[in-house]
């Protein structure tokens, strides 16, 4: 007997043979080009156009050029470090220049009468004190409890000695810097055109970023 008569007849069907299948060439993965951040346009400005920037953050030419000339900054909170580290070195001039360079915010609209004229006059009694305007960084501060803040704070302080105010008010300004700061930082503030830039002054600003107040919304680490 043959030994493939014991064979099941279906253990000797061929299979067809897998086709080959042709590939084409690996396409490399698809990448986005790199948009420029507001940090890499504040890093690669023209010296006179930053310069423009921070001076609208804080009015101190010393602060300016040394933040300006140290760049460019790896991310925004070494930016924001050497910004307060710089407002740290102010000598008692620069402050003063930087004070000047402030004004009193406007009064919010729908304010009452009375309320107006009690800040008027807690302004003038604090610049009659300490012989500069009352500076408050508001960032943390609901807009609405802004005009109670800004009262609470100068009649606080008036109680202070000049030296102890001057401590105060410096760091108030170096918030009010780093939070002005940021805010350019988030897109709405350098212009790298050709163009001269177009910021908002703290003189001419609105009550929330105005010369004694910020924008609301705090910058990290203020």
């Amino acid at each position: 007997m043959n030994v493939l008569d014991n064979v099941n007849d279906t253990s000797l069907t061929a299979f067809p043979a897998t086709p080959h299948v042709t590939r084409g060439p690996t396409l490399p993965a698809h990448r986005l080009p790199h948009l420029p951040t507001p940090l890499d346009a504040f890093n690669a400005a023209p010296a006179d156009e930053v310069g423009a920037l921070l001076l609208h953050c804080l009015h101190s030419l010393r602060w300016s050029r040394r933040i300006t000339d140290h760049r460019p900054y790896p991310d925004v909170a070494s930016l924001l470090a050497a910004a307060d580290e710089a407002t740290y070195d102010l000598s008692p001039g620069d402050l003063s220049e930087a004070l000047a360079g402030e004004c009193l915010p406007p009064v919010p609209e729908g304010t009452y009468p009375a309320a107006h004229t009690a800040l008027s006059a807690a302004h003038a009694t604090y610049e009659a004190r300490f012989g500069h305007v009352f500076i408050i960084y508001l960032g943390d501060t609901p807009p609405a409890e802004s005009l109670d803040h800004v009262l609470a704070g100068i009649r606080s302080r008036l109680t202070n000695d000049p030296e102890e105010e001057r401590v105060i008010t410096a760091e108030q300004l170096r918030r009010l810097a780093r939070g002005r700061l940021a805010e350019k930082l988030r897109g709405a503030g350098l212009n790298t055109s050709a163009a001269p830039p177009r910021w908002g002054s703290p003189r001419s600003s609105e009550f929330e970023s105005g010369g004694a107040t910020s924008p609301h919304g705090a910058a990290p680490g203020i």
